[in-house]
């Protein structure tokens, strides 16, 4: 039991190796440790604060692109509304035009087709007088006493006017 069983002697000679042990270490080695540890503690800090700011600037950046994005979406819906009432005015336009051209149009044909009425029935008018003058010319030439043989004139002349 002789090991297991402290001496008295042994624990003074430990405490003392260790006090010595200490004082040393206190001596040479406490403050660089000290100084390890309070680099380790400032640099832990110092990338709990950097990271802490990437955060926030990451939260702002994302910020900053949903603000941008909306305003994006809003500009894009403007151009599409304003490109939607320009091409709504353009075919207004062109309907009103293509009404008023063809408006022109038919008036141009009315009076187109008047004018080549009137000209028909001068044409008409002018024929009617010349077949009247030839119609007169010859029954005037040909003194015809009987009404039969009149009657006959006539038929034969407009037979030769319905065939000319």
């Amino acid at each position: 039991m002789g090991l297991v069983s402290p001496n008295p002697g042994t624990i003074f000679w430990m405490v003392i190796v260790f006090g010595i042990v200490m004082l040393i270490l206190k001596k040479f080695a406490w403050k660089p440790i000290l100084y390890a540890l309070k680099e380790r503690e400032n640099s832990i800090a110092s990338a709990l604060m950097s990271a802490e700011n990437a955060r926030k600037e990451v939260a702002s950046l994302k910020a900053d692109h949903e603000a941008i994005r909306l305003e994006a979406q809003r500009e894009k819906e403007q151009i599409l509304k304003d490109a939607r009432d320009i091409k709504e005015k353009i075919i207004a336009d062109a309907r009103e035009k293509a009404q008023s051209e063809a408006q022109k149009a038919i008036e141009q044909a009315r009076e187109q087709i008047q004018l080549e009425k009137v000209a028909a029935v001068n044409d008409i008018r002018k024929q009617v007088v010349d077949l009247s003058v030839n119609i007169a010319e010859k029954v005037i030439r040909q003194k015809i006493s009987p009404s039969a043989e009149q009657e006959k004139m006539i038929d034969l002349m407009l037979k030769d006017l319905t065939l000319n």
